[in-house]
């Protein structure tokens, strides 16, 4: 584990922000540049300063991101504490999220050789964070970013918990190499390969976790995503992550989630008792999908059965985030064009989260983060 003490302190007279970025159920991101160093940008993540039932959950997320050392993940390059909030930089992602490059598709749904790259990377992010023992339990395009080399970034660990490491067999053990130049990319790769969040505090079950049989009870997530097991609440393990890939790859492929209803008890229900409706012709990536959808964990594919699938046949593993021209590369980020405004951080936070509002009006149904 990393020791805390090679994370620098931010001042916060020292950082310039550029915009707001958005802002979710606990935190407002924002971009900003370090003008006491390198003047690198970075997302800053911000928070009141929290409750103490309430300093587990960031500390913890702060933890998986000086354990993590993973081109996938965020690397944390610095802490903000002031008298008001608490803050953290990250890899600012000028590619924005997934949702958004959908959105931007004809019929804003992916091809399947794109869909192949972007899963085969969350497998791998998934995967690594399986092994470190930590539950994602937040897996929704929002949260998958696009770096400026075009490959992915998992952020937003708010909801994630830590269970004891996933064992992995030596075969499917990922290789991390340094970042070097190739000259492979995304069409080499395809042709080898033929909303609102949930907390505790709004659980319909207790809101205590528990980790007795390596799983979990508590009860978090985003309505659309949340897995079965989640719902009965007879705890649940690092198999909520591959559901939630399972529905993340349908709204790829179809441009909607399968379980959706007109409120959240329907959602919930339409969960617990409706399958997924495939339409289309058989094919591997729809067989995939709907082994991912299988409500009872202990009969859900595993890790080893995800790699092993059909729809992944020809994909080289250990080269995957090798590849030097993924689907979309955003390229590095301009500041031209950029309403630059003088903004308070302190007092932007506290605005947003000290008044009571009803945020159910601001977000969109079936996502838990607002864009500015």
């Amino acid at each position: 584990m990393s020791d805390s003490s090679q994370i620098p302190s931010l001042e916060l007279h020292q950082l310039k922000v550029l915009s707001a970025l958005g802002r979710g159920a606990k935190g407002v991101v924002f971009l900003v540049r370090d003008e006491s160093s390198t003047g690198e940008l970075f997302a800053l993540k911000t928070t009141l300063k929290p409750k103490k039932l309430e300093h587990k959950h960031i500390s913890f997320e702060q933890e998986v991101l000086r354990l993590s050392q993973h081109p996938l993940l965020p690397k944390l390059s610095g802490v903000l504490s002031t008298e008001k909030i608490l803050g953290y930089a990250i890899d600012y992602c000028p590619g924005r999220d997934l949702n958004y490059l959908r959105k931007k598709q004809t019929e804003m749904m992916f091809s399947d050789g794109v869909i192949r790259f972007y899963a085969a990377e969350l497998v791998i992010a998934l995967e690594y964070l399986h092994q470190l023992g930590v539950v994602y339990r937040d897996l929704k395009p929002e949260n998958v970013m696009i770096q400026e080399n075009g490959h992915l970034m998992l952020v937003d660990f708010d909801l994630s918990t830590k269970l004891p490491p996933k064992p992995s067999s030596p075969q499917n053990t990922p290789v991390f190499k340094p970042n070097r130049s190739t000259n492979t990319n995304i069409f080499s790769f395809l042709s080898r390969c033929c909303r609102r969040n949930i907390s505790s505090e709004d659980s319909v079950h207790p809101s205590h976790e528990t980790h007795s049989f390596s799983k979990s009870n508590s009860f978090v997530g985003t309505e659309e995503y949340i897995a079965p097991e989640m719902l009965t609440g007879t705890g649940h393990d690092f198999s909520v992550d591959w559901w939630c890939l399972g529905i993340v790859l349908h709204e790829m492929l179809y441009g909607k989630t399968p379980f959706k209803g007109f409120n959240r008890k329907e959602t919930f229900r339409r969960i617990m008792t409706y399958s997924p409706e495939l339409v289309g012709e058989p094919t591997p990536l729809r067989d995939l999908i709907r082994k991912l959808l299988v409500k009872d964990p202990k009969r859900r594919i595993s890790t080893v059965e995800i790699k092993g699938h059909d729809f992944f046949r020809g994909v080289d593993w250990e080269n995957v985030m090798e590849i030097a021209r993924p689907p979309f590369v955003p390229g590095p980020s301009d500041e031209k064009g950029m309403d630059v405004n003088k903004i308070d951080i302190e007092a932007f936070v506290q605005g947003v989260f000290e008044v009571k509002v009803d945020v159910d009006v601001q977000e969109d149904e079936s996502h838990g983060f607002l864009i500015f």
